[in-house]
């Protein structure tokens, strides 16, 4: 047992609170998990998970009355897993009863029975969460770390408490967890539980896709989402759930020419575009924007690899990789959707002359999420050649620039062609549909190539002369 030298960071009236609420019901309460890990490692944390031996529901109740007087803070129970949740002023505290588990080979969720303070030591996933801080009023802020879950912090590694094989074949969905700490705080996963991990990968299975999801998008959100995805894959995980990623990986060389490999390349993307936003749907943008390139390639021989149509055909692979894997089928998808079947856009501009003409385009088709789209290419740019680096950033630099100077000046940024199809039926005797198409199209390049103002005199004048190349007469 350690005891705290230093209690500062408990003095705030939440845990007086907790530790009332304790005495009063004359049980033993403890802070598990995260909150305590954080604690230790001096990161800042208002999430608090509370085991008490005893009811959990009655200790959160008692707590709750105590503590947010009823106000606008009400508690969610959840008697079907003994389990309530209290959020009061940016805080959330989560309370349950110790509980033993079991499992079935088929399913994650456990099998749960009352259980002693042993008991639910056992269940934790890992050392560093499996440290006591407690709440008791003779013995407050006392640490008990039955499985050295300091000397791991201070180690920094990963371990389970149990037998790994155990562990994760219990719930698989803790191999994931161990990638994500591991990751998020630069720490080693030991050897032992590493082995388990790759021993027991086919387990991710029997996980439902959310809950793996919002461990991947967790990842994601951290400083370096490489690490993380990297781990997946050579622990065997990545595989089972992102198949499309790992085709990715390797390198193919034919007459002496090789391509890059689009799986570190992707990686390098990623973490590069971590530095410049935080935009969830954004960073899966950098995931998925060469997610075509094994169905396109190709070897042009005397020329070499080419990956031609990769942004459109990953576009359009986008909805059913987010359908599979439970992501929202909505605004972001198509977002997404959009950054990916753009993301070359930009930089092909930037090697020609950027033209208003070219730069209207990209504009009104990116809309509000240029400067998304930008920032996408910027992180795109992983060449070991510095000079070309330089010339590339320089390139995206000048299209920002031109981007700005004729927002400014255009106002474009949610242009929409003053001619409609209205117009264009009520105007002339249309006997073929696609004709609607073909004017609204050739009117709408005019205006983007700045040839006529976007008013509608000029936009009709115009539509005229393509009615009577088209042989369309006026009603």
């Amino acid at each position: 047992m350690f005891i705290f030298a230093n209690l500062e960071a408990l003095k705030h009236s939440i845990f007086t609170q907790l530790s009332n609420t304790a005495t009063d019901l004359d049980v033993d309460a403890y802070i598990v998990g995260g909150f305590v890990r954080d604690l230790l490692l001096q990161i800042p944390s208002k999430d608090l998970d509370i085991v008490v031996l005893g009811s959990g529901i009655d200790f959160a109740e008692s707590f709750h009355k105590r503590w947010s007087n009823n106000s606008e803070s009400p508690i969610s129970v959840f008697k079907n897993f003994g389990t309530a949740q209290i959020k009061h002023n940016e805080w959330i505290v989560e309370v349950i009863g110790a509980r033993k588990e079991s499992y079935r080979l088929d399913s994650r969720k456990p099998i749960v029975e009352n259980g002693s303070l042993q008991d639910d030591q056992n269940r934790r996933d890992f050392s560093i969460n499996s440290m006591y801080l407690s709440l008791g009023k003779d013995n407050f802020g006392a640490l008990l770390d039955p499985f050295n879950g300091v000397q791991d912090l201070q180690d920094k590694i990963i371990r389970t408490p149990q037998d790994p094989d155990i562990t994760f074949s219990d719930d698989p969905l803790r191999m994931l967890r161990a990638i994500r700490f591991s990751a998020r705080l630069g720490f080693v996963i030991e050897d032992n539980t590493w082995e388990g991990i790759k021993r027991n990968a086919h387990r991710i299975d029997i996980v439902s896709q959310e809950r793996i999801s919002d461990e991947v998008n967790a990842m994601i959100m951290g400083k370096r989402p490489s690490v993380a995805f990297q781990l997946l894959y050579d622990a065997g995980l990545l595989e089972r759930f992102f198949p499309e990623f790992v085709a990715l990986r390797g390198v193919e060389t034919i007459d002496g020419m090789s391509h890059k490999d689009n799986f570190l390349h992707t990686l390098q993307v990623l973490d590069q575009l971590c530095e410049l936003s935080d935009n969830l749907w954004l960073r899966w943008a950098a995931i998925l924007h060469d997610i075509a390139k094994p169905a396109t390639k190709r070897f042009e021989p005397g020329h070499g690899w080419t990956f031609h149509g990769h942004e459109d055909r990953g576009s359009r692979m986008v909805k059913g990789i987010f359908r599979r894997m439970r992501l929202p089928l909505d605004e972001k998808m198509r977002y997404v959707e959009k950054m990916v079947a753009m993301h070359l856009r930009p930089i092909v501009i930037a090697k020609e002359i950027v033209t208003d003409s070219a730069v209207r385009r990209l504009i009104v088709e990116a809309g509000d999420d240029i400067y998304d789209l930008l920032k996408l290419c910027q992180a795109d740019i992983t060449s070991k050649n510095k000079p070309k680096v330089i010339r590339h950033l320089e390139g995206l630099n000048c299209v920002e620039l031109k981007i700005k100077d004729v927002i400014e000046r255009d106002e474009l940024r949610n242009f929409q062609p003053v001619l409609t199809g209205t117009h264009i039926v009520e105007r002339y005797r249309i006997d073929k549909p696609q004709y609607i198409g073909i004017i609204k199209n050739e009117v709408r390049d005019a205006v983007l190539d700045g040839r006529i103002k976007n008013e509608l005199d000029a936009s009709l004048s115009l539509s005229d002369e393509i009615a009577i190349r088209l042989g369309i007469p006026l009603k």
